[in-house]
């Protein structure tokens, strides 16, 4: 079988998850991690080979896909352009407001260099994108629903770390119950972001620091917390490593529609995530896209793509015939 030869380019949770996944599936082999660190102090899970991230361009004909780990902040925004350049790649960029100008970005670099680029794959976006056109399609008068958690927000945890006072810390994000049943039941609520989630915080804070000032600075962060009923507890350092050291996370995406003449009947479609490891999650659909980007790769196809542009069989690694046996 000739194998697709997969390279991580950074190796932080989510490149770890990627060299996991891709020992999972046959069709693949892992030819290097690439990271700016210095490669003789990074170590592997498989020991594969470590190379500098500036060696990336002189091993464009011997990786057929560069799956990119880096942040959504400053990594992924320079990377996928710079590399799509070079190589078929998969990013999980996920700064949704700023998705339509990355994408303009790196279709320009990948169709210059005939290559394909995925970008924003992952559960959200990715997944849930994709449930949310399928309903969309499907149940054509109706109300879009998301609910993330409960999980680990890394993103809210880091805001938490930079007050200062503040040691160490994890944020979770949780769907508020009440309002999830009243999208379930089909009463079609407008929900505000307060009705919709609640968030808690477990916060390490050093010693001697003013610990009301420190909640009333997490409670009152704009864009962050400001808008939620938000719930701080104090605790030890012994005790967040051992309650909250895991990275889960999930979530739900549903649709409330109505059928009939008369809109008589009601439907809710629904998806759900419940994940003990947000990261390595994540890195599974990253390499299932991988293979799909190869594959549309070699059939011709250039430049940038989205979940919305690959067909579920790009994804599989059963034939065609096998698919509509064992699936269809």
């Amino acid at each position: 079988m000739e194998k697709i030869r997969i390279a991580i380019a950074g190796y932080g949770n989510l490149g770890r998850g990627v060299e996991c996944a891709v020992r999972q599936n046959d069709d693949m082999e892992l030819k290097g991690v690439f990271t700016r660190r210095a490669p003789e102090k990074v170590k592997t899970l498989s020991g594969v080979p470590v190379y500098p991230v500036d060696a990336l361009p002189a091993k464009k004909d011997e990786i057929d896909v560069l799956v990119l780990c880096g942040g959504s902040a400053t990594d992924l925004p320079r990377q996928t352009a710079e590399y799509a350049k070079y190589f078929n790649v998969v990013d999980s960029f996920d700064t949704h407001a700023k998705i339509p100008e990355h994408f303009a970005r790196v279709d320009a670099s990948a169709s210059e260099g005939g290559k394909v680029a995925l970008i924003s794959v992952g559960w959200d976006p990715g997944m849930f994108s994709l449930n949310r056109l399928y309903a969309g399609a499907i149940l054509r008068e109706g109300s879009d629903y998301t609910f993330w958690g409960k999980g680990v927000s890394q993103g809210h945890s880091d805001a938490i770390r930079r007050i200062p006072g503040v040691k160490d810390a994890k944020q979770y994000t949780i769907p508020v119950e009440s309002a999830l049943e009243a999208v379930r039941s089909c009463e079609n609520p407008e929900l505000t972001t307060r009705q919709k989630h609640t968030r808690e915080c477990f916060v390490v804070a050093e010693e001697g620091a003013d610990k009301a000032w420190i909640e009333n600075e997490i409670k009152t962060m704009p864009n962050y917390f400001a808008d939620y009923d938000t719930t701080v507890h104090f605790i030890t350092g012994e005790e967040l490593h051992r309650d909250h050291s895991g990275i889960p996370h999930g979530g739900f995406v549903l649709r409330t529609g109505k059928t009939g003449m008369n809109g008589e009947h009601d439907h809710v479609m629904e998806y759900s995530l419940k994940l003990d490891s947000n990261p390595e999650f994540t890195a599974c659909v990253l390499t299932a896209y991988a293979r799909a980007a190869y594959r549309m790769n070699r059939e011709g196809m250039k430049g940038c793509k989205t979940v919305f542009d690959v067909a579920p069989a790009y994804l599989s690694p059963m034939t065609s015939q096998e698919m509509r046996s064992k699936l269809l």
